[in-house]
Parts: structure tokens; C-alpha cells; sequence
């Protein structure tokens, strides 16, 4: 049956889901660099890294829109439209929490972090970008899944599905960890916001990778 509805598409809509899958993991390295240029302090590249992944975030809404805009009305889908869009508002999201976290580290260029913290705040960002790595090939498996679906093809999804989920939990510790130093160091108030917020928002990324994985769930479970 799922073969059969398939064919009524001369493309599938999950084809476009890894391209914007592929650019959203294009964003987090750049996420990446300029986190590690922020550390180093005597870096003059962040600004310039920020504005990149504002055009990576630019591009990608594009792909979004065209997913929509060219999205056949009045046709069947292999899955509920709703989770379908669900998945991609969340994996979109991901850019937006990106833009955030960089946004809100512009806004104390000239701060310096504790060697330590630093340092934890860096391992918590591999992580996340380990994360949202994971969007591609679970994208990448769910496509030729719902080609051809087979009991072989939805356990590769469900294995990328867990593999996200366990890079999530890991951020959530380091997360939980780093805002409990923080408050050991005894810091100043206004250096202490912004760290606790800095490190909430870092989290807000895998958080909305993780509600993408949970929709991908949903889809292949019917």
C-alpha cells in the first residue's frame, strides 16, 4: 500500500527534507567555529561567522518554503501532513536556536570565561553539533525508507532516532553540570545570568533535534 502511494508523488517530499537536513548541519560547524572563536577571546572572525550562519539559516529557510509551497494538495502521504510539518518546523528550529545562542554571545563580545568553564561549554557544543549530525543520515535512512519500506530499513531509522536521543541526554548533563559550577565559582550576578542563559540556550538546539527525531518516530511507527 505505502509503495503504491508513493508512486502517486514524481517526487517525494522526503527527498527535500535532507537537503535542509544537509544545511542545517552546514550551520552547526559554522556554530561551531564561532563558539571556538568567541573562547579564544582575541578572535576578529565571530562577527563575520555569526553573519554566515545567518545566510546558512537564510538558505535554508528557502528549502523550507519550497517543501511547502510545492507540497501536492488533495494527495495522500505515506505519513500524516501534520507530523510531516511538524518535522520540519522542528528541524528548522534548530537554525533558529543556533542564530539565538550566537545573538546572545554578541551581546558581550569582550567577556571572559572561566578557563574551566570554557572549556565544558566547548565539550557541550561538539556534542550538540554531534547531534544535529545525526539529522542527516536518519533523514538520509527515513527517505529510503518510505521508498521502499522494509522491517530492515525502519530499524536504520529508529537506530539514528536513538543515536540522537543519546547525544541529547549527554547535552543535558553537561548543561546541568556547567550550570552547577557556576554557581560554585561564586561569579558576579550579571557574568552568572548570562552564563546560566548562555548555556540554556546551547541546549534549546539538541532540545528541538530531539523533538524532530520524536516526529520522525511517529511517522515510521504507522
Amino acid at each position: 500500500m505505502r509503495n503504491w502511494i508513493g508512486r502517486l508523488f514524481r517526487k517525494s517530499p522526503f527527498d527535500e527534507l535532507l537537503p535542509h537536513a544537509k544545511k542545517v548541519q552546514e550551520c552547526a560547524w559554522m556554530f561551531r567555529k564561532a563558539i571556538d572563536c568567541f573562547l579564544k577571546q582575541d578572535c576578529e572572525e565571530f562577527d563575520i561567522l555569526r553573519k554566515e550562519v545567518i545566510r546558512l539559516e537564510s538558505e535554508a529557510d528557502a528549502i523550507k518554503r519550497n517543501i511547502r509551497g510545492h507540497l501536492p494538495k488533495g494527495v495522500m502521504m505515506v505519513v500524516e501532513k501534520f507530523q510531516f510539518f511538524m518535522f520540519l518546523r522542528e528541524q528548522d528550529k534548530v537554525l533558529d536556536s543556533v542564530q539565538d545562542t550566537l545573538q546572545w554571545l554578541s551581546f558581550r563580545e569582550e567577556m571572559t570565561i572561566e578557563p574551566e568553564i570554557a572549556e565544558r561549554l566547548l565539550k557541550m557544543v561538539d556534542v550538540t553539533v554531534g547531534a544535529i549530525e545525526t539529522l542527516v543520515p536518519m533523514c538520509d535512512a527515513a527517505r529510503d525508507y518510505f521508498r521502499s519500506p522494509s522491517n530492515e530499513g525502519r530499524q536504520v531509522v529508529k537506530d539514528r532516532i536513538r543515536e540522537l536521543r543519546r547525544k541529547e541526554h549527554a547535552a543535558d548533563q553537561l548543561e546541568f553540570n556547567l550550570k552547577r559550577r557556576v554557581f560554585d565559582l561564586n561569579l558576579d550576578s550579571t557574568t552568572t545570568f548570562y552564563s546560566i542563559r548562555l548555556f540554556e540556550t546551547v541546549a534549546e538546539i539538541t532540545d528541538h533535534a530531539e523533538n524532530a527525531a520524536d516526529m520522525m518516530r511517529a511517522m515510521i511507527s504507522r
